[in-house]
């Protein structure tokens, strides 16, 4: 497993075998949000929310789930701070990769998650979704909205690179 610190996702994705997809985790305390990306890496949809037990357990039904997907590459977010600095809960994310990569080849790319969980919940709010509701989907939704942002900032940078070679 390698990690990528860099925010180039190009160099990330051109690194993962041709049509795979990305699992994009949104590691909680008490679960593990996941979505998955189409194999055209454009779209990402909520794919489901694992119930964390101990970290043996919980890595190897990420990666049966990831095996039966066929992933390329894992988009982590990262719950940077408002200002920018690293707190407790990256440490932990650190850690629970840190603890992956012996268990796995598959690459992993951290990605910014600051305000996703918060924006999820808002959207969720303002639909109307009861308190239950909101609490069985958030993580997978949460987890969603991370690859998203990662599948459209590697779009955009691919168009950029298609009009300089024009």
């Amino acid at each position: 497993m390698t990690t990528s610190p860099s925010a180039d996702p190009i160099a990330f994705v051109a690194a993962l075998p041709a049509g795979t997809r990305l699992l994009g985790l949104d590691l909680g305390t008490k679960t593990i949000g996941l979505a998955l990306s189409d194999v055209g890496r454009r779209i990402a949809s909520p794919l489901e929310t694992i119930a964390r037990v101990k970290f043996g357990k919980d890595a190897e039904k990420l990666l049966a789930i990831a095996a039966r997907h066929e992933v390329g590459g894992l988009v982590i977010g990262l719950p940077v701070n408002m200002d920018g600095s690293e707190g407790p809960r990256c440490q932990s994310t650190r850690a629970f990769v840190r603890n992956l990569a012996p268990l796995t080849p598959l690459p992993v790319f951290y990605w910014d998650e600051r305000l996703s969980t918060a924006a999820v919940t808002r959207t969720l709010i303002e639909a109307d979704t009861s308190r239950r509701r909101r609490g069985e989907v958030v993580d997978k939704l949460a987890a969603t909205f991370i690859l998203q942002g990662f599948v459209d900032r590697l779009n955009v940078a691919e168009r950029a690179e298609d009009l300089r070679r024009l």
